[in-house]
């Protein structure tokens, strides 16, 4: 029988970190978001700016200065628990020709780096306590383009014209840092050609092509969390995005649990009955979009540093 100690070696700490570090260059916006320091409760308040001072003219040589003030306002940051259970074969575990680390990590930091992009991007399987999703965030500013199709298609205006997605952002006073966008979009951006059919995004036909717009960065996440039915493209800063680690990854190995699927109850895996064991990763992190007001962002309705461009 394998016990709880006999599995020790196979989760020390700095294995822990090195795969926490791989979660966040896993997650596209962890990876382009801003860390804040760790959180030592659940929750943890930022303080965000929200009003201006104003500066007044003095009459004369003895005029009255006026005074002014500033306010800020806070907003919270809710750690939330993300966790993956990895079942494992006992008899895999007896191979000692067998790199079980070289397996369980990848599955780990594939799983979780998904979800964060899915709750953070799309809102998809986010908790009830997290805020609104970058994109829903996007949509409710007025930050979206939708593309353009059949006679009157122009992705180049769609992208890079007046009101286009990347000016959208700016008119919220904000400078893109970081563009991520769906695979589908390499294809398109190779496809847009001039009056003379050549390509206007592609300098070489023999070079791998560097996707950037107007100098901003694109990255394409492949970990399966893009839908691109919600969004072909999130364009902004994303010094915006920032967020913070309530625990780095910490482990424990399940020996007799019963695991089951949480929407149907039904067992999986009886792990005593079928010789196994299982690893069970969490880790416990929360996000914010602080967005504070500037002097140009002060007699706007509404404003975001986000910009999202929407599938036809």
């Amino acid at each position: 029988m394998i016990q709880r100690n006999d599995l020790a070696g196979l989760i020390p700490e700095p294995v822990a970190r090195e795969i926490f570090q791989e979660v966040v260059e896993n997650s596209a916006v962890l990876k382009h978001g801003r860390r804040l320091p760790n959180m030592t409760s659940k929750t943890q308040s930022i303080n965000v700016l929200d009003m201006l001072p104003m500066a007044y003219w003095v009459e004369g040589d003895t005029g009255y200065k006026e005074t002014a003030s500033m306010a800020w306002k806070q907003k919270k940051l809710y750690a939330e628990e993300l966790a993956v259970i990895v079942p494992i074969p006992e008899a895999v575990l007896d191979d000692t020709n067998y790199d079980i680390w070289g397996e369980v990590k990848p599955r780990l930091v594939e799983a979780m780096g998904r979800r964060i992009d899915e709750a953070i991007l799309f809102g998809l399987g986010k908790p009830s306590t997290w805020r609104k999703s970058i994109v829903d965030t996007a949509k409710d500013s007025g930050n979206a383009v939708t593309e353009t199709t059949g006679a009157n298609a122009d992705l180049y205006k769609d992208l890079l014209g007046e009101g286009g997605v990347i000016a959208k952002a700016e008119e919220s006073g904000y400078t893109p840092t970081q563009i991520l966008s769906a695979i589908q979009m390499r294809a398109k951006l190779r496809g847009v050609t001039d009056a003379n059919k050549r390509p206007i995004f592609l300098s070489t036909m023999q070079q791998a092509a560097q996707y950037m717009l107007d100098g901003i960065p694109m990255d394409f996440p492949m970990n399966g969390a893009w839908d691109s039915t919600e969004a072909l493209m999130v364009v902004g800063d994303f010094h915006q995005m920032v967020y913070s680690i309530r625990q780095d990854v910490t482990y424990k190995i399940l020996t007799e649990a019963t695991i089951v699927d949480p929407s149907s109850q039904k067992v999986i895996y009886s792990l005593a009955q079928q010789d196994m064991v299982a690893l069970r990763a969490v880790m416990r992190l929360g996000w914010e979009i602080p967005n504070p007001i500037s002097g140009y962002r002060e007699n706007l309705g509404t404003y975001s540093p986000f910009a999202v461009y929407l599938p036809a």
